[in-house]
């Protein structure tokens, strides 16, 4: 059985992609290593880890909190994690409409504009 780091790792880098982790890994110093660690191993290697719900629903669950808490700097990352965990665009706007009742529509306007600009950048992508 992998320890939660190593298994925390995997997940991410399977969800937010290499090219993401690995920007991520090089960035980080010994001041955050601790942060990083913590991350990896709860988010990525416990939560993200568990089979007891889908990447999918996992996804969109992230997408509410993150907007309804108004944690707009991560929205991006999980948008893009979209094309790894299942959700479609039809679930994320869902997913926000649903925020938009319980944690008002400015914060899921916000949310929106984000993750259009998010998937036109994705389009965009050559990688």
């Amino acid at each position: 059985m992998q320890n939660r780091l190593t298994k925390g790792m995997s997940v991410r880098r399977e969800v937010l992609g290499d090219v993401h982790v690995d920007r991520a890994e090089a960035s980080k110093t010994a001041f955050d290593a601790s942060f990083q660690t913590l991350i990896t191993e709860s988010a990525w290697g416990t939560v993200w880890a568990s089979d007891a719900i889908t990447r999918r629903e996992r996804s969109m669950i992230t997408l509410a909190l993150l907007a309804a808490t108004k944690n707009f700097d991560e929205i991006p990352m999980h948008i893009r994690a979209t094309a790894n965990t299942g959700a479609s665009q039809q679930d994320v706007i869902e997913v926000f409409q649903h925020v938009a009742i319980y944690a008002g529509v400015p914060t899921a306007n916000h949310a929106i504009k984000l993750a259009k600009q998010t998937y036109a950048e994705m389009e965009g992508d050559t990688v």
